[in-house]
């Protein structure tokens, strides 16, 4: 029989995910499962969007462009420019999810062999699109203590070598939900200019910052147009997750050819997800206000009541909708499976995603978890619960 190839054997599993057997299993065992392991939101996807899909009258589902239809386009940008983003719609690559739009600027601006520096805890796919397009991540890590703040320029400069060619972000954070501020930006770009750096940013968290904050796109950074790349998604922002329609979106001409030519060979993305990302884009200001107040509540909520259990503590997200929490324990992804594996309380376990695949320095994360408060607060009050009592038994409890 042939040997599996070195990529599929070095291809990490979604700690999102690969715990999905144990969670299904515990619900046939007759054990409700609370999922926060997942940014699956449980906010309604807007009207506009479902009835674009019931009012659909086409005759044939055809491919659209491969860069995404024109008439989506130039509404994404006409959204973007009132939200003080300026740019022109050939100017944005539709593409499928938001993974896409990263895995075509890996292709588009890294060769096989060269370095992305990403602050770590990061969004566990990004080593996966790593590994696709042949790059290497090279990791600075942020830390709990100070709520996974930007680390300092000089970490970052201690890192860069002649193959390092571009820096990656994710803003506001997946997993941390932290949001980095201008002033953490601008010292970014000036590392940017000094080293002759492209810049990514995975902004898909926008609209999903708290307490007044507000978010400062890397499109706006003054002297690197032709560096940056921003990359979107409909999914969280109008809770259409299944859709996959995410979007590329640079200044530099050169780099949306070139990604052109990748979307070109994959034909076109989701005809019919374009259609609901293009509804969606006429979802009231009263929806977004609902949103925002029910995820400041249950990010509130879950966040006074996880530290108030003892040896936890999780710092308070400034925006998306996600933490990452210290827990006593041995090992995250052992203590994850066994919540779904041998544990339950009053019939009901939490599942969690373990911090360790968030991270690309091995044995880092084996004390975090990340959880997604995407559930009412009587869910997440039950899950607290479930959390609470099983640190209570759990044999790998550090003291």
């Amino acid at each position: 029989m042939p040997d599996i190839s070195q990529r599929g054997l070095q291809m990490p599993a979604s700690p999102i995910r690969k715990l999905v057997p144990y969670a299904e299993a515990a619900k046939k065992r007759g054990i409700k499962v609370y999922h926060l392991n997942i940014g699956q939101p449980d906010i309604k996807t807007p009207e506009v969007a479902i009835n674009a899909i019931r009012n659909y009258n086409g005759k044939v589902i055809e491919y659209s462009h491969s860069a995404g239809n024109e008439s989506y386009r130039k509404a994404l940008a006409e959204k973007y420019c009132k939200n003080g983003i300026e740019v022109d719609y050939n100017q944005i690559l539709i593409t499928t999810g938001g993974s896409e739009a990263i895995l075509f600027s890996m292709f588009t601006c890294l060769n096989p062999g060269d370095e992305i520096i990403i602050p770590e805890p990061f969004y566990t796919n990004y080593n996966a699109f790593a590994l696709t397009a042949g790059i290497v991540v090279k990791p600075i890590t942020s830390t709990i203590e100070n709520g996974f703040a930007l680390p300092p320029i000089s970490v970052f400069e201690k890192s860069i070598t002649s193959k390092t060619k571009a820096i990656m972000i994710c803003n506001p954070n997946n997993p941390t939900g932290y949001l980095y501020s201008k002033e953490e930006l601008l010292q970014l770009r000036d590392l940017v200019i000094k080293y002759d750096l492209y810049l990514f940013s995975d902004e898909v968290y926008r609209e999903f910052c708290y307490d007044g904050e507000q978010p400062f796109s890397v499109m706006n950074l003054e002297g690197i147009d032709q560096k940056v790349i921003m990359v979107d998604s409909v999914s969280k922002r109008y809770s259409v997750c299944g859709v996959r329609i995410g979007a590329l979106i640079t200044r530099n001409k050169d780099i949306i050819d070139t990604a052109l030519k990748f979307a070109q060979a994959r034909l076109s993305p989701p005809s019919l997800g374009q259609i609901v990302g293009e509804a969606s884009l006429q979802t009231p200001d009263t929806y977004f206000t609902e949103v925002y107040d029910e995820y400041i509540a249950r990010r509130n909520f879950v966040i006074d009541e996880l530290n108030k259990i003892p040896g936890v503590f999780a710092p308070k997200p400034k925006g998306a909708f996600y933490a990452i929490i210290s827990l006593p324990i041995d090992d995250s992804d052992r203590f994850c499976q066994w919540l779904l594996e041998d544990f339950n309380y009053q019939n009901q376990t939490v599942m969690l995603a373990p911090a360790s695949g968030f991270y690309a320095t091995p044995g880092l994360g084996k004390t975090e978890v990340r959880i997604a408060y995407v559930l009412k607060i009587d869910d997440l009050r039950n899950a607290v619960k479930c959390l609470e009592q099983a640190l209570l038994v759990y044999p790998g409890r550090v003291v």
